[in-house]
């Protein structure tokens, strides 16, 4: 039975009858790859559903009740359910099994969450946004630079369920990195915790350096020599772009450094050194977020100056021209009115004369502003 159906057959289920198999996708397919448009590859929310003990893949295909029924009978391994945007009618009956708080399950439906760690009971629910660099020929107004997304991880003794919203952030060359590992993933659903953590942090170093390339070109481009009309919209775009990325990184300080420090019981004490490290590259992230934004806030005030620079030498160079314009005005002024007596007025070389005395003056000006920088 495909796993479609079973989904189909699951969220269809009364109260009375618990959860049917939803069929299990181990060794199907060797790769998972959720960067398309689709929600998922399978036709539904659940993207993978594996059994691991001793940190080993389990063979074979086995619906999730059956493989949550061996691992708590064993007392050994966990299950790794993963989700596409699931629905509230295809995640109730997993919030059932797994029994999930109601606020957490809403949160992993819902989406458009602040990071954070929470503890209902026994199972720790963290929330993660994850990042993507947009790439784009050149930085304009309106260009897209960083795209958001969300990762919901809900951690038991005995399992870990990922809730992935967004078009990026794919969980299958994750897995497969992890599976190559069997040491690591012999410690539990932590160190999947821990594994998307260092997934989602790193990929925030990446855009951070991305983004480092368009700081740059902004900052050569307002410092050049038409800086001063350069297009501000795109500092602008930049800055909001860039506080996407920090509201993905910023509030998840506080959640990993209580996963590095704080002791829990579903987080293996040797998993909780490797989250350390993950706070070292989330610090760094931060710092160069932080840097970024306080650079392009010095970027914007230098194009904000150079504009006034630029309004006061045009200024000069109008109020030069005003000065210049009104000599041969005035000396217009003077002799248009109507006196019969005008000094001048009657000698045969007077015009000539008037004119001549008009062109030197406005010809002095013109040197004298020119000699100031006003030209």
């Amino acid at each position: 039975m495909s796993m479609a159906g079973n989904l189909r057959k699951v969220t269809k289920l009364s109260k009375v009858g618990g959860l049917r198999k939803v069929a299990g996708l181990a060794g199907r397919r060797p790769r998972v790859d959720l960067s398309h448009p689709a929600r998922s590859p399978l036709g539904s929310s659940v993207v993978n559903c594996v059994m691991y003990q001793d940190g080993i893949r389990v063979p074979g295909s086995a619906d999730v009740v059956d493989a949550v029924k061996t691992v708590r009978n064993t007392g050994d391994g966990f299950v790794w359910l993963g989700l596409h945007e699931p629905t509230t009618e295809e995640f109730a009956d997993v919030a059932g099994l797994f029994d999930l708080h109601p606020l957490a399950v809403e949160d992993a439906v819902e989406a458009h969450q602040r990071p954070k760690l929470e503890r209902y009971g026994d199972t720790l629910f963290a929330v993660l946004k994850t990042v993507c660099y947009v790439e784009h020929e050149k930085l304009t107004a309106t260009s897209e630079v960083v795209n958001t997304g969300e990762i919901m991880v809900f951690v038991g003794e005995d399992f870990v369920i990922t809730v992935r919203h967004g078009h990026h952030g794919s969980l299958g060359p994750l897995r497969e990195e992890l599976e190559s590992r069997p040491r690591q993933l012999a410690k539990g659903p932590s160190a999947v915790l821990h594994a998307v953590a260092d997934h989602v942090v790193d990929e925030y170093l990446n855009v951070t350096d991305a983004v480092q390339g368009d700081v740059e070109q902004v900052e050569t481009d307002v410092f050049s020599e038409e800086g001063g009309r350069a297009d501000p919209g795109r500092i602008y775009q930049l800055k909001r772009e860039l506080l996407e990325l920090k509201r993905a990184a910023v509030p998840l300080v506080r959640p990993v450094e209580d996963l590095a420090t704080r002791p829990m019981r579903v987080v293996d004490p040797e998993i909780q050194a490797y989250f350390r490290d993950v706070m070292d590259h989330l610090i760094r992230a931060k710092d160069q977020i932080a840097a970024f934004d306080e650079l392009l806030n010095s970027i914007l005030q230098a194009h904000l100056a150079q504009v006034t620079v630029a309004q006061n030498e045009d200024m000069r160079k109008i109020t030069a021209w005003a000065a210049i314009v009104a000599v041969p005005t005035m000396v217009c002024g003077v002799y248009g009115m109507n006196f019969e007596y005008m000094p001048e007025a009657r000698w045969h070389y007077g015009y000539p004369v008037i004119m001549g005395i008009t062109a030197l003056a406005c010809v002095a000006l013109w040197r004298g502003f020119r000699r100031n920088g006003w030209f």
